[in-house]
């Protein structure tokens, strides 16, 4: 799942409208259907919606969203509790207190997004993604990449690149963005990598791991 689809299928499981996740997200509306026509918990979320005008059905909705609250906050933190167990026993690892830092200075902080680290460094990308799957157990074919170049820049080529210094296969590329540079001489040469693993569970986890090792330094 793309990180858009999964943001904007957490959202449509919070009971907002297609309207809401629409513009929130730039997706058209015939888009966010397309997604969520055979998501069975979307297609009862849209029942509710559509007969919000009665009070019954308004009272349901309540329920519902202070029960989605409720698992969401017991969901969180189980995913805490482990974190704190696992720190434990990963802490000796070397990999492990290495990535975190990677991920404490170079990746996505917003709970709410994907497992993200960004970089134009090879050797950094390298030992993040062998965090992933050492340390953390992380199985490859979770793990995806996306590029960030210039129009200029050769995407076989960067693919290529970064394929190998990742370890990861091409195919676990997501569609290539393309940027326009203000230079026209100082250029990243094979633009930039993000490694990505859509895991909101491993999320909570990581930016908890790093919260412990914050405080054990």
């Amino acid at each position: 799942m793309n990180p858009k689809k999964n943001l904007a299928v957490k959202m449509r499981l919070q009971n907002r409208s297609y309207n809401e996740i629409s513009r929130t997200f730039g997706i058209p509306k015939s888009t966010l259907s397309g997604w969520f026509k055979n998501h069975a918990e979307s297609k009862r979320i849209k029942k509710l919606l559509s007969q919000s005008s009665s009070p019954k059905i308004a009272e349901r909705i309540k329920k519902f969203v202070a029960g989605n609250k409720e698992r969401w906050l017991k969901w969180r933190q189980q995913a805490k509790h482990e974190a704190e167990s696992e720190f434990r026993q990963h802490a000796p690892d070397p990999l492990f207190i290495a990535g975190l830092m990677l991920y404490w200075g170079e990746g996505d902080s917003k709970p709410k997004n994907p497992v993200r680290l960004t970089n134009s460094n090879p050797k950094m990308i390298a030992l993040y993604t062998k965090f992933l799957r050492h340390s953390l157990k992380v199985p490859t074919t979770k793990i995806k990449v996306g590029l960030i170049l210039y129009k200029d820049i050769s995407r076989e080529r960067a693919q290529k690149f970064w394929s190998e210094a990742s370890g990861l296969s091409i195919n676990q590329f997501y569609k290539t963005q393309y940027i326009k540079g203000r230079h026209p001489t100082k250029r990243l040469e094979n633009g930039i990598c993000m490694v990505i693993v859509n895991s909101a569970y491993l999320k909570e986890k990581v930016l908890k791991w790093i919260d412990l090792l914050a405080e054990t330094i």
